[in-house]
């Protein structure tokens, strides 16, 4: 019995066009990435690793929930979950009625002041973003427990207020959701009206799915330039299915991948360590081959817009950016330590460029102004080395 053939391109123009009756993402790029987010869903044993879908926004109001409300209508088996437990996630993905599509609604409840309560669930989130993510489980009573690896791997949307911990995020497509303006109109999403609209819609990619699964399964597709290292395992299920629909979806998918991870990079700032060393090269040090603790602390909590004068109700101290420098090391695979230093005053305890220069050039991005330098190769030249 033949199936009839699904035109890929023009089913996620249409599953597009249903995402943009109700939904008013800020970008073209962000429509492009929900709608291959979608497709990808169906095709998850295909691929080696699943991205995380992002919908972030700082204030309530700004169309996240609706942006999962439509997303659930389009995947397969959607969970909808609030507040919903580590142990409860990973029981429905390892459980008999079919890897759920996770939608987890008000994230910000989890990983909001709560965040070190939650561990177990971070950690869920992070190993189900690759095909042999596992968690493991004590099963049993008593004497006659056994570890269980419960499978783990499974797509996840995420909605929430803020930011999210740096290792979802870096797992993620991050579409940075806003208020509508006046000028933005969407259609009203009734469930009853409009739920079999996108379940029609599901099951047309269900059946396109089937069609192309050999195909995307050995399917490794270009990244745009300069896409590599998680950027690239984060896209690269998305840019499969692209391809694997064809028209101008491959050129439009490679035009969002490079505009949302620009603006990821943008935004992130990186851990706080490197945000520390990153503000210690361009606005504490500069010109200087040395200083005082005590200059680093004042000059460190007086900058605008930095977070130093108040960590969790406490300005840095010296303290604090003693066991924070030395996470790092020096050239010398030394941790970054303070030292002597001799001023006019006497001798006080502070810190030397010199220290903090080989993780400057590791850890930091390029300071303003400077582009980053080409790679170099791991592999001796063939060239003679100059005399």
């Amino acid at each position: 019995m033949s199936t009839q053939f699904v035109d890929g391109a023009a089913l996620l123009h249409e599953v597009e066009a249903f995402h943009r009756r109700f939904n008013a993402f800020p970008t073209e790029a962000a429509y492009v990435a929900v709608v291959l987010w979608d497709a990808h869903a169906h095709l998850l044993d295909a691929f080696d690793s699943t991205p995380r879908l992002a919908f972030l926004s700082p204030e309530p109001g700004s169309g996240k929930s609706r942006a999962l409300e439509i997303v659930e209508t389009l995947v397969p088996h959607p969970m909808v979950a609030v507040n919903a437990s580590a142990a409860a996630l990973f029981r429905a993905v390892s459980g008999l009625e079919g890897r759920p599509t996770i939608l987890f609604d008000e994230i910000d409840t989890v990983f909001g002041p709560k965040a070190g309560e939650n561990e177990e669930l971070r950690g869920f989130l992070n190993a189900g973003h690759r095909r042999s993510g596992v968690t493991y489980r004590c099963v049993g009573d008593g004497s006659t427990q056994s570890v269980v690896a419960f499978p783990s791997y499974c797509a996840v949307a995420l909605a929430g207020l803020g930011s999210l911990p740096d290792t979802i995020l870096t797992r993620s497509v991050i579409i940075r959701m806003r208020r509508r303006a006046r000028t933005e109109q969407v259609e009203a999403f009734r469930a009853r009206v409009h739920e079999k609209e996108g379940h029609a819609l599901r099951d047309r990619l269900a059946a396109w799915a089937e069609q192309v699964r050999e195909q995307v399964t050995g399917l490794w597709p270009e990244m745009p330039e300069g896409v590599t290292d998680r950027p690239a395992d984060v896209w690269e299920p998305l840019l499969a299915v692209a391809d694997a629909a064809g028209g101008n979806w491959p050129r439009r998918a490679r035009k969002a991948c490079l505009t949302l991870v620009k603006a990821a990079e943008a935004t992130d700032k990186g851990s706080l360590g490197v945000r520390l060393l990153t503000d210690l090269r361009d606005h504490v040090m500069v010109g200087m081959d040395r200083l005082p603790t005590v200059a680093i602390i004042d000059r460190l909590n007086a900058l605008d817009d930095a977070p130093w004068a108040d960590l969790h109700g406490k300005p840095l101290d010296s303290r604090r950016l003693s066991r924070m420098l030395s996470e790092y090391v020096t050239a010398d695979n030394e941790p970054i330590a303070s030292r002597n230093i001799r001023t006019s005053g006497g001798v006080l305890k502070g810190y030397y460029a010199g220290d903090l220069h080989d993780a400057w050039q590791r850890y930091c991005p390029p300071p303003p102004g400077v582009p980053p330098q080409a790679p170099q190769p791991l592999q001796p030249s063939s060239e003679p080395m100059p005399l």
